[in-house]
């Protein structure tokens, strides 16, 4: 099975760009491979510098648990099972916004959105997936 190319995840990248656009929401866009490794990175004018690696982080755990980030918020809830989770790997981030990319049913890289509400931050990562599908 190969891997998300370069060229998917400049394609995934300006899918997100363009729905970021489209929102009126400056973001941070990170696409990564399967080992969770930087492809692609951009940074819109006016989008908070905090997200930079917020959104790395997004695509990163969205990689390690095989899931959306956004899968993981009522997991992780005090007296849930897995409560503490996001202190794991160099901290996970547990809210919306990082969506896994598969194909034939194994996941190859992921997206990951920051600089929004979550809502917005999963939109704009939901468009750069589905560019690719």
């Amino acid at each position: 099975m190969s891997g998300l190319t370069l060229t998917e995840a400049q394609k995934a990248l300006t899918a997100g760009l363009k729905k970021a656009d489209e929102i009126g929401q400056p973001m941070n866009i990170a696409v990564v491979d399967a080992g969770g490794h930087l492809l692609a990175f951009a940074r819109q004018d006016g989008a908070i510098r905090a997200s930079i690696d917020i959104s790395q982080r997004k695509a990163v755990t969205s990689i390690l648990m095989n899931a959306p980030t956004g899968a993981l918020t009522e997991l992780v809830q005090p007296g849930a099972e897995l409560y503490g989770l996001e202190q794991l790997a160099g901290g996970l981030v547990i809210f919306g916004g990082g969506i896994p990319v598969e194909r034939d049913g194994e996941v190859v890289g992921a997206v990951g959105v920051s600089a929004g509400s979550v809502e917005q931050d999963t939109q704009v990562a939901q468009a750069a997936v589905d560019a690719l599908t």
